[in-house]
């Protein structure tokens, strides 16, 4: 392909890793191609292979959309029904921020299911091929970073070891609700218990250290 199409080269590429996470949430890497993004983003054949030469640089792009997102989703950061957002702001107390973090919670097992599906999936990827690791390595620390700011806000004396913590927890929540042996039979989320659990975690990881 001897030029770009047409569109904004940036709207073009977050078209193209939109797509590319929708395909791997609904079928897994094997569904993952250049020629089905062009397919599934309605794109002129040819078009993802222009912006993303190989596979790698694809999944690559996956993670840095991804990890946009789920930061986007964390200032966005409050629950349903809830006003302005609390895990953004300079120093919420505990229990709103509590109410925020299940509110973030609740969407990722929920309308969020399917991008979390995908960014599990591509995070295996990365720890079978050593030309991924920079990548996710990149979105993880963009979410350490945010978990800090936010522990440091509450109080916290040791921010980068209670946000080690808070993410930890988070996605072993997570793994277990969405893809767990007992996901399926689970009953669905409930903001209640989630602000309850968030409660727990957020009081474990503020605690002092032993």
């Amino acid at each position: 392909m001897s030029t770009p199409p047409s569109a904004p080269s940036a709207d073009r590429r977050t078209l193209i890793a939109d797509t590319a996470i929708g395909l791997v949430a609904a079928a897994g890497l094997r569904g993952l191609t250049h020629r089905a993004v062009d397919a599934a983003a309605g794109l002129p054949a040819g078009s993802t292979s222009y912006y993303f030469r190989t596979r790698t640089a694809l999944i690559g792009a996956c993670y840095q959309r991804l990890a946009e997102l789920d930061l986007a989703d964390v200032d966005e950061g409050s629950p349903p029904g809830a006003a302005p957002p609390v895990l953004a702001g300079a120093a919420p107390g505990r229990e709103a921020a509590a109410a925020a973090m299940a509110g973030l919670l609740y969407r990722w097992l929920t309308v969020g299911r399917e991008r979390q599906l995908a960014r599990f999936e591509l995070s295996l990827e990365a720890a079978r091929n050593p030309d991924l690791e920079a990548d996710l390595h990149r979105a993880g620390r963009g979410a350490r970073a945010r978990a800090a700011g936010i522990v440091a806000a509450l109080g916290s004396d040791r921010p980068e070891e209670a946000a080690e913590l808070l993410v930890a927890w988070t996605e072993g929540l997570l793994y277990d609700r969405l893809a767990g042996a007992l996901a399926r039979s689970r009953p669905a989320p409930d903001l209640a218990e989630l602000t309850a659990v968030a409660r727990r975690m957020l009081a474990a990881a503020l605690a002092d250290p032993a």
